[in-house]
């Protein structure tokens, strides 16, 4: 199949879980992120997309296979690592491993080569009780386990959240070989930093789709000059500085406000200074607008 081949095409609408007239394709072989904050609607549509719950109109399709209709078969050509660590805690993790591989009528050695780069970060912890390992490892387990039957998509509902730093890098990096695997990853994560990481990515709040694009063309798109800018004390700069009719939006960025004015830039506004915008900075401003 070719890269640019559709492999998911989703328009979906899910009234008691908040997802409204959610519509996108993802190409087959790349990485797509759902980006977005806690309660956008990022499992609700992962929990579609996987089975495990109905919408209430709209039809999905994953791999050519109606998520509906096919959901037996479609099982067999998924992989999903949900938010919370859902594998058996009191089996070890060689056990867990095991398990998973049988249900999928395959062997730990038939497809070991798809998560030998994971796995073998906790071989030497292999009879060690699932819910005995740290966080970092009990992501790696469950990566291991959704890929263990050689999955065409992968589904990863934010995979990384209460991760440490280092473990997250060492997550994306693995993303990055399972890609040139031929894996399809579908990742949503809160993190507007991991959204540079996804060849393209969809922006969602409130359970609709604000623009999907690639990175680059996305911050690209920015329509307004953005500034930054910063006092001895922010909050009180905040403030101040949304009191002015021509500041069309601030918020607070790290250790700097971010601002759009509607015309010129304040110069009265202290240490203020032109800047790039962000992933974060455009999904700010498409939700105000």
């Amino acid at each position: 199949m070719k890269d640019d081949v559709t492999i998911i095409n989703c328009q979906l609408i899910n009234k008691a879980q908040a997802l409204k007239d959610v519509s996108f394709e993802v190409k087959k072989g790349e990485i797509f992120g759902l980006i977005g904050p806690d309660g956008a609607g990022k499992t609700t549509l992962f929990r579609i997309l996987t089975s495990l719950i109905s919408a209430d109109s709209g039809q999905a399709t994953v791999d050519g296979l109606d998520v509906a209709t096919d959901f037996r078969e479609l099982r067999k050509h998924i992989g999903y690592m949900p938010g919370r660590f859902s594998l058996y805690q009191d089996l070890s993790v060689e056990e867990n491993l095991q398990f998973f591989a049988t249900i999928f009528n395959t062997t730990v050695e038939e497809n070991y080569y798809l998560i030998q780069d994971i796995y073998k970060q906790i071989e030497p912890f292999k009879r060690r009780r699932a819910g005995k390992l740290s966080g970092g490892m009990k992501q790696k387990l469950a990566l291991s386990c959704a890929l263990i039957h050689k999955p065409v998509v992968l589904f990863l509902d934010e995979p990384t959240t209460g991760v440490d730093p280092v473990s997250r890098k060492e997550f994306w990096e693995m993303l990055k070989k399972l890609k040139t695997e031929g894996v399809t990853i579908v990742v949503s994560t809160p993190y507007m930093d991991e959204a540079q990481l996804c060849d393209r990515i969809a922006l969602i709040q409130h359970g609709k789709i604000l623009s999907v694009e690639t990175p680059e063309k996305i911050i690209a798109g920015f329509p307004k000059k953005l500034y930054q800018a910063h006092s001895e004390n922010n909050y009180l700069l905040l403030l101040e500085v949304r009191k002015n009719p021509e500041v069309k939006s601030a918020f607070m960025s790290g250790e700097y406000l971010h601002i759009v004015f509607n015309g010129e830039a304040d110069e009265t506004v202290p240490n203020l200074k032109e800047i790039g915008p962000s992933i974060e900075d455009c999904f700010v401003y498409l939700i105000e607008n």
